[in-house]
């Protein structure tokens, strides 16, 4: 099966399959995938891959005015869509002082987020539950929020930090990319931070280590925090791990 599904206006659209789960069984494919801003999807040639994937449901994380100044998926995609914006304090990442420890700056990004979004976060892991077709999320970048929120998923279907972790540092492959488009629409402006459109593997465990931290485990924080029941994790794990 392959993980990354190449579009011409989409540089970080991805698979979330194949995964092994504490288990043994792995998570399926086809079913959830992750992405930068499908606000780029308008290509003819893109428009019909897209809808060969048979997604229903397009979760978009964010701000109504990202998606006000950059757009969303074009209304006849023929998908529900739910504008979930789970980031409460916006920040320029391109402005982030180079000599901040950046991993470390980006985890406590995380941290607020995880914080101030557990009404979005677990309405998005409602919709993920409910659907009965494929469901994509994305935020800009498809690398923080979208990050944060497949880390939680994955590891809620039992899926291991290293295989986690490893899914994160995907994005790595579109750094460049990403880098490209920023200076693209952002003409005049210098990129001030280095690290813009990374995604190490040390930023999520970060993230996921200050979740067990403040909470004990993801599956605390979603049951404690976020006030989901054990039935909903249930029905996202019968969902989307092989029987």
């Amino acid at each position: 099966m392959t993980r990354h599904i190449a579009f011409d206006g989409l540089c970080n659209f991805r698979d979330l399959g194949g995964y092994p789960t504490a288990d043994g069984r792995p998570t399926r494919w086809g079913r959830l995938y992750r992405s930068d801003s499908l606000g780029k999807l308008s290509a003819p040639a893109d428009l019909e891959r897209f809808r060969a994937l048979g997604i229903g449901t397009v979760i978009d994380l964010r701000y109504p005015w990202e998606i006000a100044r950059r757009g969303r998926i074009p209304e006849p995609a023929g998908v529900a869509y739910h504008n979930l914006s789970i980031e409460h304090r916006p920040y320029d990442q391109a402005e982030i002082d180079p000599e901040l420890d950046p991993w470390r700056y980006l985890a406590d990004r995380f941290a607020e987020v995880a914080a101030d979004g557990t009404a979005e976060i677990r309405q998005v892991l409602e919709v993920i539950a409910a659907a009965d077709r494929p469901v994509v999320f994305h935020c800009a970048s498809g690398k923080d929020r979208t990050g944060l929120i497949a880390a939680l998923v994955l590891s809620l279907l039992g899926v291991g930090e290293d295989d986690v972790a490893a899914d994160f540092a995907l994005t790595e492959l579109a750094t460049a990319r990403l880098v490209a488009d920023w200076h693209a629409a952002n003409p005049g402006r210098t990129l001030r931070w280095p690290g813009f459109g990374r995604a190490p593997e040390a930023v999520i465990r970060l993230a996921l280590a200050d979740l067990a931290g403040t909470h004990g485990s993801v599956h605390a924080y979603a049951t404690g925090a976020l006030g989901i029941d054990e039935r909903l994790i249930d029905e996202l794990r019968a969902r989307l791990v092989a029987a």
